[in-house]
Formats: structure tokens, C-alpha cells, sequence
């Protein structure tokens, strides 16, 4: 498959783990559908961008590269994007957001008892994907293992988001508390992507787990860059306003490694400890950040996680064609810019 078959593909499958709805609960499961991008805010056929579906293209690559036939993890690489887009239905209610990827979020829509049910909803249809693995060719035994493997990451997945809102204006948080969170919030399900993908390729035991690496360390990547794009993005090409993360008082990387180095580490604890943050006070912000070197030192996290990512991938023993097209993804993932 191609690139944009790949896509296709992967939402085909999204489409088809959804249950036959009655009339009466059709509206039910459209609120899910808009958060996928195939609704708009009334409910009528939609195609958003559903964005890069990084996660299922893992998987499908990572099958190949384990000698497997990427049409049978097409329901774990769907279970996969409806899982992480599960978990956004419900960060946005918790992070109270008011628009994800350039829309209104599902809660903000429908309220907030209803977005949590869609949430749930999601969380359901996931495993209903995953139980189409047999019936895809997948041996039992092997269904069975992953769909394990797949709830301990979504556990994983939960961890870090306590984490997440604990850390919430904590500004004593340490780097190796950042990094820990990000490792189950974001790169859990990265690792998941790729190993699993691997395991249902038929891997053997030290190339799975050559692929779970390679996953967790690339999520690691993704996350740090995304800190970057957080502050420093162009508002053109990621959809964001400029500097948004500072507005939020977002605690990321850039900003722990200030708080930490900077010379006037106490201002930045200062402007953070406000309820609003004003655009001059983000003018003083950026100031602090680039005199600790901030942009700097968190693009060097970002490059070491995607070293090891490729180190790891290295390892790995399989079909050269996949495991080439893995390391490119990666490549591209690492200074990206939205």
C-alpha cells in the first residue's frame, strides 16, 4: 500500500469497528464521528484531516517489518487511533480545551456529561477492533496477547495523565518527573504501535522488543519537538497561536529547564504563578527562555530520544524495505515543523 492508501485504509477499518446505531442512539456514536473528522458541528458527512494517524502507520509498518501481512493489524492499528483519540475527547474536558485541531472539542459542543460518554463510547469501539483480529487471520493465542498488552498501555496511558494534572502548577517539577509522565502519556502508545505491530507480524521476541524501543524513545522525540512547536511554532503551519503553551502556563520541557538555569528563574516562577498571563508578560517569557538556552537544550532531548529510537530499530531483524521506511518516519518526525 501507498502513503495515501495506507490512510485510507486505516480509516476504513476505524469505520468498520463502529457498531450498526438505531435511530434513536445515531447521534450517539455521530458525536464520535465528529471527533474522527467525518462529522462537522451539525452531524452532516464531514472530511476533516484526521491528522498524521503516526500511531497506525507504526503498526502497519512495523508488521511488515516483522515479516507479517499489514492487512491483518489493520484492527489493531485502527483500535490504536480510536484509543488516542479517545484519550483527547477526555484530555480536553480535563484540560478544559475549547478546540482541538482547528474545531470546537466534542465537550465544548455537547457538554460535559455528554462528552464524557462519547469518550467512553470511543474506549469501547477500540476493543471492538481488536476483537476483529481472529477474524483477520491473527491466531488466536496472538489476539489474545495483544489485546493484554494493549489494556496494560492503556493503563500505562492513564498513569500519565495523573501524573500530567498533578504536575498542574506544581513549578518544583523536575525534569526526570517530566520526562517520566510524557513516557506513559504520549510514548506508551507509540511503543504500543510499533511493538504490537510486531507481534502480530510474527516477530520474534528480541525484534518486538527491538520495536517497542524504537516506539517509546520515537513518542519521547514527538512530545520534547512538540514543546518546541509549543512556544515556538509558527502559528501558519501548526494551527496555534504563537507562544500558546506560555499562555496556558503549560509546564514543558523548555519552561522546567528555565525554571531550573535561568538567571531570572524567580521572574519566570513569578509570571507563572499569575491566573493570566498577559502578551508582555509572554514577551518577558520568551526573553528568559532564550537567555537559558531553552529552545536549544530541549531540541537536543528531542534529538537524543530520536537516536535511540533509530539505535534501537537497528537491532531489529526482518524485512529491510519496512524496517528503511520506519527510520525515515522518524526522520521526519524529528524537526518537524507542526
Amino acid at each position: 500500500m501507498n502513503h495515501s492508501e495506507t490512510r485510507i485504509s486505516i480509516q476504513a477499518a476505524m469505520r468498520a469497528a463502529f457498531p450498526a446505531a438505531e435511530a434513536r442512539v445515531e447521534r450517539y456514536y455521530a458525536m464520535q464521528h465528529y471527533q474522527l473528522g467525518w462529522r462537522d458541528a451539525q452531524l452532516g458527512p464531514a472530511d476533516v484531516d484526521p491528522g498524521k494517524l503516526l500511531r497506525p502507520q507504526l503498526t502497519l509498518l512495523a508488521c511488515r517489518a516483522a515479516g507479517g501481512d499489514p492487512h491483518q493489524a489493520l484492527p489493531l492499528a485502527a483500535g490504536l487511533q480510536l484509543i488516542h483519540d479517545f484519550s483527547l475527547i477526555h484530555d480536553d474536558i480535563e484540560d478544559n480545551s475549547d478546540t482541538r485541531r482547528g474545531r470546537p472539542t466534542v465537550w465544548k459542543l455537547w457538554g460535559l456529561a455528554q462528552g464524557i460518554n462519547a469518550g467512553d463510547g470511543m474506549f469501547v469501539v477500540a476493543h471492538l477492533s481488536l476483537h476483529r483480529l481472529s477474524a483477520a487471520g491473527v491466531p488466536a493465542e496472538v489476539a489474545l496477547e495483544v489485546l493484554r498488552r494493549f489494556d496494560q498501555t492503556i493503563l500505562t496511558i492513564c498513569e500519565g495523565q495523573f501524573l500530567d494534572l498533578s504536575f498542574e502548577g506544581d513549578l518544583r517539577i523536575s525534569e526526570a518527573d517530566y520526562l517520566d509522565m510524557i513516557s506513559r502519556k504520549t510514548a506508551a502508545l507509540a511503543a504500543a504501535a510499533a511493538g504490537l505491530g510486531a507481534i502480530v507480524g510474527g516477530a520474534d521476541a528480541a525484534t518486538a522488543q527491538a520495536l517497542f524501543d524504537f516506539g517509546q524513545n520515537l513518542g519521547l522525540a514527538f512530545q520534547v519537538q512538540d514543546d518546541v512547536l509549543g512556544i515556538w511554532g509558527d502559528p501558519a503551519v501548526t494551527g496555534k497561536p504563537a507562544a500558546a503553551d506560555l499562555y496556558r502556563r503549560k509546564l514543558s520541557l523548555p519552561v522546567i529547564h528555565a525554571l531550573r538555569t535561568a538567571a531570572q528563574s524567580d521572574t519566570l516562577a513569578q509570571l507563572y504563578s499569575q491566573d493570566e498571563i498577559s502578551d508582555n508578560d509572554v514577551a518577558r517569557l520568551l526573553d528568559i527562555l532564550a537567555e537559558a538556552g531553552a529552545r536549544g537544550y530541549t531540541e537536543g532531548v528531542a534529538t537524543f530520544y530520536h537516536q535511540q529510537a533509530l539505535a534501537a530499530l537497528k537491532t531489529a531483524h526482518g524485512d529491510t524495505t519496512a524496517l528503511a521506511e520506519l527510520s525515515a518516519l522518524a526522520e521526519r518526525l524529528v524537526g518537524r515543523q507542526n
